[in-house]
């Protein structure tokens, strides 16, 4: 099997409260949707981000979970090429409607920071890595240990 994801799908309570934060709130533009069910959004690295209503994902997945977004161990992330881009997308985030869970900071690691929740709960980490590269086209290169 590749390490490959092509595609991250999210559960949402509300998908034109979800559709309203990714498009007028971010900026982001539909690539596909099958009107009141899901939105597909294409991503500049070559991965999409669906939204899916929370209720029909259960469904067509059939899982038994009904009882709303929580945290799960689960973050997606942006990575971004400065501690100065972190901090506009944190803010775009917030005047989006995104709740803060910890802003933008130094961390542990080398790096800078912050963590937002979207409208339904998801978690979002806002990262810069100086010892990562991102190219032109917006895709992480992790350069190999040692």
């Amino acid at each position: 099997m590749d390490q490959r994801v092509s595609l991250i799908t999210l559960g949402v309570a509300d998908l034109d409260r979800s559709r309203r934060f990714y498009e007028d709130g971010l900026g982001w533009h539909v690539t596909q949707m099958v009107e009141g069910q899901v939105v597909f959004y294409q991503l500049s690295n070559g991965l999409a981000l669906g939204l899916f209503g929370r209720a029909d994902l259960i469904k067509d997945g059939k899982f038994d979970d009904d009882t709303g977004a929580t945290f799960g161990g689960l973050t997606l992330a942006f990575n971004a090429r400065s501690e100065a881009e972190v901090d506009a997308v944190m803010l775009e985030a917030e005047k989006a409607g995104a709740k803060i869970q910890k802003p933008a900071e130094k961390v542990f690691w080398g790096g800078y920071s912050g963590y937002f929740r979207d409208p339904d709960g998801h978690a979002w980490e806002v990262a810069f890595n100086p010892f990562w590269e991102l190219d032109d086209a917006g895709n992480l290169h992790i350069p190999p240990q040692g």
